[in-house]
C-alpha cells in the first residue's frame, strides 16, 4: 500500500507549528538569559558597594577613579 500523499497546504501548517514552538523556545531562553544577567549585574553592583564601604577612599575619588578610564587590574 503506498502511503498518502502529504500537501502543500499541510507541509505549511506543519512548518507554521514549527516556527511558532522555535519562537516560543526562543523567547523563554531570552528570557532567562535576560533575568540571569540582570542578576549578575545586581551581584557586580552589591560587590562594588561593599568594596566602596570597606575601603578607605572618599566617594569623590573613587567617582574620579571609575570615570578616568583607568585600566583594570584583570587587563
Amino acid at each position: 500500500m503506498a502511503g498518502r500523499m502529504i500537501t502543500l497546504d499541510e507541509k505549511i501548517r506543519k512548518a507554521e507549528v514549527s516556527v511558532t514552538e522555535a519562537k516560543a523556545k526562543y523567547a523563554a531562553a531570552l528570557n532567562e538569559l535576560e533575568k540571569f544577567v540582570a542578576k549578575r549585574k545586581r551581584l557586580d553592583d552589591k560587590k562594588v558597594l561593599n568594596a566602596c564601604h570597606a575601603g578607605d577612599k572618599a566617594t569623590d575619588e573613587i567617582i574620579g577613579f571609575i570615570q578616568s578610564g583607568a585600566p583594570r587590574a584583570d587587563e
